[in-house]
């Protein structure tokens, strides 16, 4: 019976965002009540299936030689359907404040809430071929989100993002059809999918497609140079740019590549050979390049969006690692990257909400008017530059630790490049806080009048997600264990 309640908990954010627009709400209250309550069933439904778990396959529709949409509940799919379940309650509440005065409001929930759903498709997919039909729908549905400011530069970012996205798909269905022929099974399977008998002398032709793949998913997880559609789709409202860059469609980038690498074609095929530090090269390259755009970027948002293309190659360099410590580093901080960067994303929007400021040169003192919110980005700000007892440094230091023992040449020079991320992020997310708290001299005190933090709705969610890089960073034994328990195959 619980197979059935993951169709639930996919469909009904999707059906329910469909019927926003035709519902006969009273009042823009019961609208906000509707949504949330809307939210909030899904995300309880999903965090009591992954309380009780299964493992068994439900075949949704069956299509021919055993090809089917199916979804299971695996260990991955616990970490990122948990992940995305948790997160999406407070962003949805933060959006009811930030949308507050927008003409399109419904329309934007509509695809809003349709995202969530879709993203739990990725999640609870249970072979390439359901993932790669939600990966797809979630290019479709995201459009409006950032499409919906409708003015010329939200149009280019769509026509980008749609391109490369669309591009990139095409190369990850050419590694579908090569698993279809030379894999036992279609199923995610941790340690591979590849029959040994079947693949031959093929070895090399199935590493060339690995590779396409990887750079067709690699499109969403943001590898240069597939990277610059991120930073422009920092046009749409920051709600869809927080979930953009933290939740939903980077992430199921990610979540792509370790499923393709750990699941289908198995590290014991991969490790070793010619194409493993080509993929850990274009993640080096990435953190380095990201990290450095960010330092010399001056609008708040595209700063952050920068900052979210280098700390995406994180997760990429501790897959390509291909060994059970790395998919622990790229899983932790895959889990601490989402909650830093969606409570800095959030804090971006809520300063550009209250004063209008876009650049990192408008916010002389306004840390003084708004504590709450230059609090909460300071946070985050810390736990991506990697400081002790926050989440940052749980997963960096796991990143480091698989590095070191791979005995991989090529991952102690990715070591280096986190040192330098490092350095860079130091940079780029300090001199914003410092700007706000220690303004320079002559600063004008009647330009900040009437400057103050956002209502309750968009701090809750920030207080919240500062609590959890604190949280994570002190206590981080039991998602440590949890995570070496699915590297190991145990869930």
């Amino acid at each position: 019976m619980s197979q059935y309640w993951i169709v639930a908990a996919i469909l009904l954010p999707i059906l329910g965002g469909a019927f926003t627009p035709i519902l006969p709400f009273r009042s823009r209250k019961a609208m906000m009540i509707y949504l949330e309550t809307l939210t909030l069933v899904t995300s309880a439904i999903v965090l009591s299936l992954l309380a009780h778990g299964t493992t068994e396959t439900m075949h949704l529709v069956y299509f021919v030689r055993g090809l089917s949409i199916s979804f299971r509940i695996d260990g991955l799919a616990m970490l990122f359907a948990g992940l995305v379940s948790v997160l999406w309650p407070f962003a949805m509440l933060y959006s009811f404040e930030y949308m507050e005065h927008d003409g399109r409001e419904k329309i934007f929930f509509v695809f809003y809430s349709m995202t969530y759903g879709v993203t739990l498709g990725v999640a609870f997919s249970s072979d390439m071929l359901s993932m790669y039909l939600f990966y797809e729908l979630l290019t479709l549905v995201t459009v409006p989100l950032i499409l919906h400011t409708l003015v010329r530069e939200a149009v280019l970012a769509v026509r980008q993002y749609l391109y490369m996205s669309l591009g990139g798909a095409a190369f990850a269905l050419i590694a579908i059809v090569f698993l279809m022929v030379y894999g036992d099974t279609m199923e995610f399977t941790l340690g591979g999918v590849l029959g040994p008998a079947v693949v031959g002398d093929k070895t090399n032709l199935l590493l060339f497609i690995y590779l396409l793949a990887f750079l067709g998913f690699g499109v969403k997880a943001a590898i240069f140079p597939m990277s610059s559609w991120l930073p422009q789709a920092g046009m749409a409202p920051t709600p869809v740019t927080a979930l953009l860059h933290a939740v939903a469609v980077v992430k199921s980038g990610v979540f792509a590549i370790l499923r393709l690498t750990y699941y289908s074609f198995g590290t014991e095929f991969l490790r070793g050979t010619w194409v493993q530090p080509i993929v850990m090269g274009f993640a080096m390259f990435t953190i380095v390049y990201g990290c450095s755009r960010a330092v010399k970027e001056r609008h708040i948002k595209r700063r952050l969006a920068y900052s979210t293309v280098s700390n995406l190659s994180y997760i990429i360099l501790g897959t390509a690692m291909m060994t059970p410590a790395g998919m622990v580093g790229a899983m932790a901080h895959m889990v601490c990257h989402a909650f830093m960067k969606i409570g800095s994303f959030l804090c971006a929007g809520a300063i550009m909400h209250q004063t209008d400021k876009k650049y990192v040169y408008e916010l002389n003192g306004l840390g003084r008017k708004m504590p709450i919110v230059f609090g909460c980005f300071t946070v985050s700000a810390l736990g991506l530059m990697g400081v002790p007892g926050l989440a940052g440094f749980i997963s960096k230091w796991n990143l480091t630790k698989a590095a070191v023992e791979s005995e991989n040449v090529m991952a102690y020079f990715g070591i280096g490049c986190l040192l330098i991320s490092a350095l860079l992020t130091a940079i780029y997310m300090m001199s914003i806080v410092v700007r706000a708290f220690l303004p320079e001299k002559g600063l004008d005190e009647g330009t900040l009048e009437g400057i103050k933090d956002p209502g309750w709705k968009m701090c809750f969610p920030l207080i919240c997600f500062a609590a959890a890089v604190i949280a994570i960073g002190l206590c981080s034994q039991p998602l440590v264990s949890f995570l070496q328990d699915i590297a190991a195959g145990i869930y």
